[in-house]
């Protein structure tokens, strides 16, 4: 056998590129950073942790007692494969990938043996929580690495190692390894009324509002379509649980099932629905569930079998840290390795990589994915041979039994359906869910003229917060509004005027830009990708060839609009803006900037040249941190144009009062959502932009208005810097950008605590009677 070896890090935790053999005289006497994995098995039940004691032919440590189990990771191999291997190789008990809990990364620099062994080493720390002690006799002992096993109460192991008891391995538990035992505590010391209160103040910040329409002017057999459309959304859902962790699924049913439980349990159920996953996007993604609130899992063969004993039952992990790749990517795989991937591919083999509609998985995890399900089973059986670990695999393989039954039922509505342009859109979507060939399917929703209003599929990319490549699926049910419809057609017929009159220099310019119909709905239903903050409306496809070879579409949300200004943005007016211009905040000019701001989507820079002469587009150059800058331009250019179309004659001058007081209200229902959501981290950016020019005034009394002589100077000087950065592809430029505004200043944050002691809403939490009854 080939000797195994390591890949040699830099003292930041980076690889080299360089490996080198595990023979000590290798890593170890040259002192090299390497990587290595730790896992502890916790005993809900007993709050115990499991320790091995270590052979005595061990090279460091020998004799003593120590983790449950840990191990080098070898060079190219994944974190969690070798977690795995590990405990599995030492104990005999093999655990799949849910039962571990990534909880923190431990650097150990120490010399032993008279200074020969030189270990510096970055360990993942893992947990495993099991109910009920294993029994000692289920274990199968790696003799020459582990003599024995044994439990300990964790508080009693702590205070061992706190006195550095010879018996023990020793751990600096006053320093960064003390996160385990805290992390423990704070588990087994669970005081559910705080946790109650906790969890009401989290969910009082959503109002609770119904939305409905009219059905009266759909036709019976479109209601019936309707009915299917809703069951098709309901799927869509059961997609997006995934797309955010691959445990999501198995947390949100449990939840469900024990909701009924008591306060606490029924309070946990409700967050996850507004989050739909254990993270809460108003608190920048902070963990609200532990995995100790998770699903119970029974596996009957883990260890060798014991008479009268049924298994190990653990707890369905999830990390504390939400993943910036979602289940989009392994869990462990940064930009280096992605990006030595993506450099040996084909150009169509990089399209797929890096476009909208793939998931990136591991060679080395694919037994682990076909032990799972017999589906997965049959994605991995294609795979073809590669050097590479990385592989891509499209949403139509990856998501086939959910998007089968979606695909399904909107074939089925298709049929009743009696518009010709949503039959063809839901025919053609019900293909694309099948083949992952989006083009026509969109070009059939940009030319939907129907009652019924449907957007579903996968479209936004904020879940993908490494590089905003991969796309989440979700669904947006309405009814149209004809006349406000028909109101709005002045804003998609001016973009080619707006686009040329751009404060940009003209070589960023778009040449061709269509003119983008404006549908205004109201909503029924969605699913998917609606989690926390609720959207007041889209601008569609994002494809970057659908939006050169068509332009876009847009859609109003128009009862959610109206149910935000009435809960959240005239409420924040009362208590931040001054008396003085408090009046000029009208639903009308939230309505019309938030079209603007969806019109601006459409233009500005999307295909760019580099300086290299090389085509690419805005979305690739900037990667993660595209979708702010992309809030941020809608927003800005579309208070910017808003002003050049009153300029023009084309909206009334009585506007331009109440559009800027009533933005400057807005940028605190936006900034309350957090600065890691796209939307927070570029309201942020334009307000710190605006209050630095002067435009946006703080008063002694803690609330702000508008200098009406600086704002118009303002709103186009920052127009022009995110149009220029987009335009150059220039991430470094972005990036300082956002250090540099995304930011909570000193008034931001006196007037943010205000809105939070009145108790204002920071958003709304919807339901949908009508589509309820319609699933009944």
């Amino acid at each position: 056998m080939a000797e195994e070896h390591f890949d040699v890090l830099t003292k930041s935790g980076e690889k080299t590129g360089v490996s080198k053999p595990r023979h000590v005289s290798e890593i170890h006497r040259d002192g090299d950073y390497h990587r290595a994995v730790h896992v502890w098995i916790f005993v809900e039940s007993t709050q115990e942790l499991l320790l091995q004691l270590r052979s005595d032919d061990k090279d460091s440590w020998p004799g003593q007692w120590d983790i449950s189990s840990a191990g080098h990771i070898s060079a190219g191999d994944p974190s969690l494969i070798s977690a795995q291997r590990e405990l599995e190789e030492e104990l005999g008990v093999k655990l799949p990938k849910d039962a571990f809990e990534k909880i923190f990364v431990f650097l150990q620099e120490c010399v032993t043996n008279n200074g020969k062994f030189i270990n510096n080493e970055f360990n993942d720390v893992y947990l495993v929580t099991i109910l009920h002690p294993i029994p000692l006799e289920a274990f199968t002992l790696q003799k020459e690495e582990v003599s024995a096993v044994k439990y300990i109460p964790y508080e009693e192991y702590r205070n061992l190692l706190a006195k550095e008891d010879p018996a023990y391995v020793p751990y600096d538990v006053n320093g960064d390894y003390g996160k385990l035992f805290e992390i423990i505590r704070k588990r087994c010391q669970v005081n559910a009324e705080a946790r109650s209160l906790s969890l009401q103040k989290q969910l009082q910040r959503y109002s609770p509002v119904t939305l409905e329409a009219n059905l009266t002017e759909l036709s019976e057999a479109d209601q019936k379509a309707l009915g299917l459309i809703v069951k098709a959304a309901k799927v869509i859902d059961d997609i997006f649980y995934e797309q955010v962790w691959y445990s999501n699924p198995a947390l949100r049913d449990w939840l469900k099932e024990h909701a009924n439980a008591s306060e606490l349990d029924k309070l946990k159920w409700d967050y996850f629905l507004i989050n739909k996953s254990p993270w809460s996007s108003l608190d920048e993604n902070e963990p609200f569930l532990t995995t100790a609130d998770s699903a119970v899992k029974l596996l009957p063969e883990a260890t060798k079998p014991i008479a009268g004993w049924k298994g190990i039952e653990y707890r369905a992990a999830f990390p504390l840290t939400k993943p910036p790749g979602a289940n989009f990517y392994p869990p462990d795989m940064d930009k280096m390795e992605f990006n030595l991937w993506l450099s040996s591919l084909t150009e169509e083999q990089k399209h797929a990589a890096t476009g909208f509609f793939s998931i990136i998985k591991r060679r080395s995890e694919a037994n682990l994915d076909a032990s799972q399900s017999d589906h997965l089973a049959n994605i991995t059986k294609k795979l073809p041979d590669s050097n590479s670990d990385l592989y891509s695999v499209p949403y139509s393989e990856i998501y086939r039994p959910f998007l089968t039954k979606a695909s399904d039922l909107l074939h089925k509505a298709g049929d009743l359906a009696t518009s010709q342009s949503l039959k063809k859109l839901l025919h053609s979507k019900a293909e694309a869910f099948l083949s992952n060939d989006y083009y026509e399917s969109d070009i059939a929703w940009m030319d939907l003229d129907s009652k019924l209003d449907i957007t579903i599929g996968p479209y936004e990319t904020y879940e993908d917060e490494i590089f905003g490549y991969k796309a989440s699926f979700e669904a947006f049910i309405g009814i149209r509004d004809d006349k406000a419809t028909a109101d709005l057609k002045l804003f998609g017929d001016n973009l080619k005027l707006l686009e040329d009159n751009l404060p940009l220099d003209s070589a960023y310019k778009s040449k061709d830009v269509s003119a983008a119909p404006i549908r205004v709905i109201q909503l029924i239903y969605n699913s998917g990708d609606v989690k926390g903050p609720q959207t007041v409306a889209y601008n569609l496809p994002n494809d970057e060839k659908i939006v050169k070879d068509r332009g876009t579409s847009m859609v109003m949300l128009k009862n959610v609009q109206e149910a935000k200004f009435e809960h959240i943005l005239k409420p924040i007016a009362e208590v931040i803006i001054s008396k003085e211009q408090r009046g000029f905040v009208d639903f009308d000019s939230f309505f019309t900037h938030t079209i603007c701001h969806e019109c601006c989507h459409g233009i500005g820079p999307h295909t760019i040249t580099l300086p290299d002469g090389q085509t690419s587009t805005v979305r690739k150059e900037l990667q993660e941190l595209h979708s702010a800058m992309e809030e941020a331009k809608a927003d800005i250019v579309g208070l910017w144009a808003l002003k050049f179309l009153i300029t023009k004659g084309l909206l009334p001058k009585s506007m331009v009062e109440s559009m800027y007081v009533s933005f400057l209200a807005g940028c605190f229902r936006s900034i309350r959502f957090g600065l890691t959501e796209a939307h927070g981290k570029g309201q942020a950016l334009q307000f710190n932009w605006l209050y630095e020019k002067g435009a946006f005034v703080f008063h002694e009394d803690s609330t702000f208005s508008v200098d009406f002589t600086k704002v118009e100077d303002a709103v186009e000087s920052l127009s022009h810097e995110i149009l220029t950065i987009q335009g150059r592809g220039d991430k470094k430029a972005a990036t300082l950008l956002l250090n540099n505004y995304c930011t909570i200043t000193g008034p931001l944050k006196t007037s943010l605590e205000k809105l939070e002691s009145v108790k204002v809403p920071v958003d709304i939490s919807p339901t949908f009677p009508l589509a309820d009854a319609l699933m009944n």
